[in-house]
Formats: C-alpha cells, structure tokens, sequence
C-alpha cells in the first residue's frame, strides 16, 4: 500500500527565547538563550527556561483562570499554528480535524497548587476548585485546545516523557495516513517549571544543572555540564496530506520522511546506546534512505554526564561512515522544555532547508572528548554544503526513544 505523503504548513510556538518561528530562529543563530532564575516553591530561586508569551492574545481572563498553564501554551501555539497555515478556518470542517499533543506529565502543577491553597484553611476541601478534575486528567491540554477552536474531532494528549513532542507529530502523520482526519494539530507542550515536584526529584538524583550565569547553564557536550535546565514551552505544527496542501496552495515546510520509535526495557532514567541506535537505524530505514542521507542530526542531549556521553555514542554507532552529516543541539538556549523538547527542537531546525546556516550548540567551552562528534556545530553557526533532510531524536524517560526524520519538500 502506498503511503500518503504528509506535509508540514504551519507552525505555532512559545519557547523561553522566542515566541514566533521568526524570533525563536534568530536567537538561535544569534546564541540568544532564554534561560532564568524563577522562584520555585518551597525551593527559592531555580534556573529555569521561562516563557514569556501573551496568553490574552487568543484567550480570555476567565478562560485563564478556569483552565491551566499548559492548555494556555497549547492554545496559543495551535492558533499561531493555525494562522502560519494560512487555511481558511471557518471553512475547515471541525469534525475532521484531529488535535494531538505530546506531554510529559499533566496535572502536578494543579494539585501541588490545590494542596498549597488548602493548607492555608486547615486542609478543608470546601475550598478545592470544582475545576481540578478536568484541569488535571491528562488529555487537558488537547482538551483546553479544542474547547478553544470549536474543534470536534479527535484530540488527545500523548503521554510519552520527554520524547513526547515527536510523538504528537508521528501520531499525527499515523492518523492523516490512515484517512482518521483530513486536517491535524500537533507537537508538544510542557508547564513543568510550575511544579516544585520536578525540581526536587531532579535535584535528589544530582541532575538539576547549577551556574552562577543562568544563560550558560544548560551545557551539552561540555566537560562542565551539571544537569537539566528545567524549561517549559510548546510548538505546535499543523500537518496535512500533500493533497490537500497542494489544493489550496499551502506553503510547505518540510515532508515527514520516516520516524521509528522503541524502547530501552533496561533502566528507569539511564538511556540504552544500543537501542538508541536502533531506532535511529530504523527510522533511516523506513524513510527509504542511508546514513549518509542525513544532512543533519538534532540531538537529544540534556547536558547530564552520562546521558550525553550514551547518545553520542549512538550516533557515532549509526554515522561512522557518514562524514557530511552535522549535529547540533538546542538546550543550551532553551532549557529541556520536557513534552515540548522534540517539536521545539525541530521547529528550530526547519529554516535550514532555506538557508543551509546551521545553528550551533552553545555553551560547550571545554568540550568533552567523549562527546566529539565529528560533525558536531559548536558555538559558531556553519553554512552547510546541503540539507535535504534532518533527523530529530527526542528520548525519555523509562527508556522510550523516538527518531523523526523531515526532508525538503520536492514536489
């Protein structure tokens, strides 16, 4: 059975140093990280990436105070989406238009706030919200989106750790070929900054990166680098068949190529090398291409020791014959916005098809020797020779891996 060619036309997000495609790219190339100190609580100051966008732009006060953080950044990014797309909205059928969002967790934030609230009147549940089922059952965020737009098709979150904003894109791209919608939302979003809970659980395992500059604490690839810059943010992409694109004149970003997703089995946080590379392979594989294919490799690392050093070595497993292909990084400028990482990632990375600049990983001063790849982007942006296609590597926790690999749109 042949496969219908699915396509990326628009793209709507809000990172810590951007909230456009527009500004988010500029700063990447200009080395411009978003990365601060926030008050967490019953921690003190935190380093954090913190976004800054207007949630009254496509939402109301009410709507604000009703629903949550993460369905606030998911709502903004699928109508900035939904207006880089330049479909005609009204006219989009609402049945046929599916919503899948990509998200590590959901729901702390709200009952950590719930419970604050209540220990201030002796823990008595008259005054917890009548709202904090449905603000924490875990599809709220696609949820929230769709109450937003009047959309009633499909929409659902995906839960996935931190390789979940692939997932929302490799769903998608599943539900589109599969003839489920005509028309998908998608990506990944994260309010993880606003539970306390991550910050500690990260700090007892010794992960919780610490620098007395805020914008050079996340540091992957670096001999330096002490652990995760916790960050929250989202993009969101609208995909359709090419079809359907073509029929309306939509712009094109990029063409989903392949993608491949797999699991360690082998340890709770410690990622697989092996299995990594598998799914690398594989995604290779089902895109119909070679290592050498690959112009450019977006990587996953989240500047811990050890988690740095296994990716590394996956790549340099699948690229050893493949000399052209470069790698980079983003959370050097972004933190780790967790469910939002992946789709961040790759949005960063989609102006490239039209410039050939790609932008460099940054604070690695000192880099570690077991990190060095030879392709790696550091510091400095490079002007490649080609880039006709990216890979996007997003891993999590409890071992999931996922491989997505986008290719310049050639009719």
């Amino acid at each position: 059975m042949k496969l219908s060619r699915v396509v990326i036309t628009g793209v709507g997000l809000t990172a810590p140093n951007g909230n456009s495609l527009a500004e988010f790219r500029q700063n990447l190339l200009n080395g411009v990280a978003g990365v601060e100190r926030t008050e967490i609580r019953y921690m003190g100051p935190q380093l954090a990436g913190v976004c800054h966008f207007d949630a009254l732009r496509h939402q109301k006060k009410k709507e604000l105070r009703v629903g949550t953080r993460a369905g606030s950044i998911s709502i903004y990014c699928a109508r900035e989406a939904l207006a880089d797309s330049g479909v005609n909205f009204e006219t989009l059928p609402k049945d046929r238009t599916g919503i899948y969002i990509g998200c590590t967790e959901h729901g702390n934030v709200e009952t950590e706030n719930e419970i604050f609230n209540i220990s201030k009147f002796n823990y008595d549940t008259k005054f917890w919200s009548h709202y904090h089922n449905p603000r924490t059952v875990a599809n709220n965020p696609a949820g929230e989106t769709s109450l937003n737009l009047g959309i009633t098709g499909p929409a659902y979150t995906i839960g996935a750790a931190c390789a979940a904003g692939n997932m929302g894109l490799i769903h998608a791209t599943q539900m589109l070929r599969l003839g489920e919608v005509d028309f998908a939302i998608c990506g990944g979003v994260s309010e993880s900054i606003h539970t306390f809970g991550i910050f500690a659980g990260f700090k007892s395992q010794n992960a919780l990166a610490t620098h007395e500059d805020p914008k050079k604490a996340s540091r992957p690839f670096d001999k330096a680098r002490n652990g995760i810059v916790i960050s929250e943010g989202g993009c969101l992409y609208t995909l359709e068949r090419l079809e359907d694109a073509q029929a309306r004149g939509a712009k094109i970003y990029a063409e989903i190529a392949g993608y491949h997703v797999n699991s360690d089995a082998s340890d709770y946080v410690l990622p697989n090398p092996v299995r990594q590379a598998e799914c690398i392979r594989q995604a290779i594989t089902r895109a119909g291409f070679t290592p050498r294919d690959i112009d450019l490799v977006n990587t996953h690392a989240t500047a811990t020791p050890m988690g740095d050093i296994q990716e590394c070595q996956s790549i340099a497993a699948v690229f050893a014959d493949s000399p052209d292909t470069l790698v980079n990084n983003t959370k050097g400028y972004i933190g780790h916005a967790m469910g939002a990482a992946g789709a961040l990632e790759l949005a960063g990375n989609l102006p490239t098809f039209d410039d050939l600049i790609v932008h460099p990983t940054i604070n690695c001063d000192n880099l570690d020797p077991l990190c060095a790849l030879p392709g790696l982007v550091i510091n400095q942006p490079r002007k490649a020779k080609r880039v006709d296609a990216i890979l996007n590597n997003s891993f999590g926790m409890l071992g999931i891996n996922s491989a997505l690999i986008v290719k310049r749109f050639v009719a």
